[in-house]
């Protein structure tokens, strides 16, 4: 596979999708980011630094990744684990929280050159790896209508443009359906672009510090989060929309880019599940090969997000949230769909993952992991027990 960009690939829709992707992933979290930066000790200037960092990593790996495999590889970082951080951080040096992202992306590192990822994520069920994103996905969807209330005329404007341009113009439906929503959000006055500049900010190096007490405290929990929360669900999207890339190096080129980041704040990189389905939909382009210019336009929007660090989130922030959230639910709507379909398709593995999308759905944490992983354990559990032969031999038995 060579590293080649073919231009006649790339589509209008793709860069929407790209830029809605950046948009989502941004608006979404990087308030959570903002929090565990400061949660660990870092200044202002640090905390842009930390977003120029992050910003720059998922544009390269995104851009590399994609036009390599010409698959659309999306990168993100671990919301689930910049969470855990603004919980567990506080009154921890920055020294040595730079140790623990050192410490945690090292063992990423570990698992995708060992290949014991891809092994475990071999032995579930496609109709599980489905369920599991829909169940990500679902809140989604519904917070694409739970906006109606407060702001009728823009949700409801953007949903009758969008179901419109599905029935006339089918590639262009979420750029249709976006252009109303920021026509009428700036109608409304709802766009505050006033007060926001562009700034470029300078990353620091800070030295990593390792002491027992944090790499077992919060490296590892942060390590199990990252993986089962965002790294999971991330190679469960590509699955689950047909494309069966090799794991281990996707584990393995994000956690290294992120292991050189590291000192500077970029504290994971990986592979994404929400951004990355909003660039795999049909709208994109006809030909699931060539959708992958999606994740390209995207990793360039992260690239210009990293250049201007944490000026770039302000701005994002500029737009209505229901404006966001609309857009992204309309975005995905195709995806929960047929991520449903897959999950239910199969007969013999329907119980196991309505289980494992009901868990995920629920978003319960235990012991400090996020509800996909749960999810799949429920899933799998279930799976084991309901196809299990002493199942069928009981069922002939009861024939006779």
């Amino acid at each position: 596979m060579a590293l080649h960009l073919r231009l006649s690939d790339l589509t209008f829709s793709a860069v929407i999708a790209g830029f809605v992707a950046v948009l989502v992933g941004y608006t979404s979290s990087a308030a959570i980011i903002f929090q565990a930066a400061a949660a660990a000790g870092a200044s202002v200037a640090q905390i842009g630094g930390w977003l120029s960092m992050l910003g720059l990593g998922m544009g390269v790996t995104s851009i590399g990744l994609s036009l390599y495999y010409r698959t659309p590889v999306v990168t993100a970082w671990s919301t689930p684990g910049a969470a855990l951080l603004v919980t567990s951080l506080p009154g921890t040096p920055l020294n040595e929280a730079v140790g623990v992202f050192v410490f945690a992306t090292g063992l990423i590192l570990l698992c995708g050159v060992t290949g014991l990822f891809a092994r475990l994520m071999h032995y579930i069920p496609q109709a599980l790896s489905a369920a599991m994103l829909a169940g990500i996905l679902l809140r989604f969807g519904l917070d694409a209508f739970t906006s109606l209330s407060s702001h009728f005329a823009l949700v409801s404007t953007m949903c009758l443009v969008y179901l419109l341009a599905k029935r006339l113009l089918t590639r262009y439906a979420i750029v249709l359906a976006l252009a109303a929503g920021l026509l009428v959000a700036g109608a409304q006055g709802d766009i505050a672009l006033h007060g926001q500049t562009l700034t470029v900010a300078t990353p620091t190096f800070v030295m990593p510090h390792f002491t027992l007490a944090t790499v077992l405290g919060i490296g590892v929990p942060f390590f199990i989060v990252t993986m089962a929360s965002q790294n999971a669900p991330g190679i469960a999207t590509l699955k689950a929309h047909g494309y069966h890339l090799p794991v281990s190096p996707l584990i393995s080129w994000t956690a290294l880019t992120a292991l050189v980041l590291a000192p500077f704040g970029g504290f994971t990189i990986c592979i994404a599940a929400i951004t990355a389905a909003i660039c795999m939909g049909e709208d994109i382009h006809p030909d699931p090969k060539k959708r992958y210019m999606a994740a390209v336009a995207a990793g360039f929007f992260y690239l210009v997000a990293g250049v201007f660090g944490g000026s770039i989130g302000m701005l994002f922030s500029a737009l209505p949230l229901a404006l966001i959230h609309t857009i992204a639910g309309l975005a995905l709507l195709g995806t929960i769909a047929g991520s449903m379909y897959r999950a239910l398709e199969n007969e013999r593995q329907r119980d196991a993952a309505i289980i494992t999308f009901l868990i995920t759905a629920s978003g319960v944490t235990l012991l400090g992991v996020g509800s996909a992983f749960w999810g799949v354990v429920g899933g799998v559990i279930a799976h084991l027990i309901l196809s299990f032969p002493a199942r069928e031999l009981l069922h002939d038995r009861g024939k006779q």
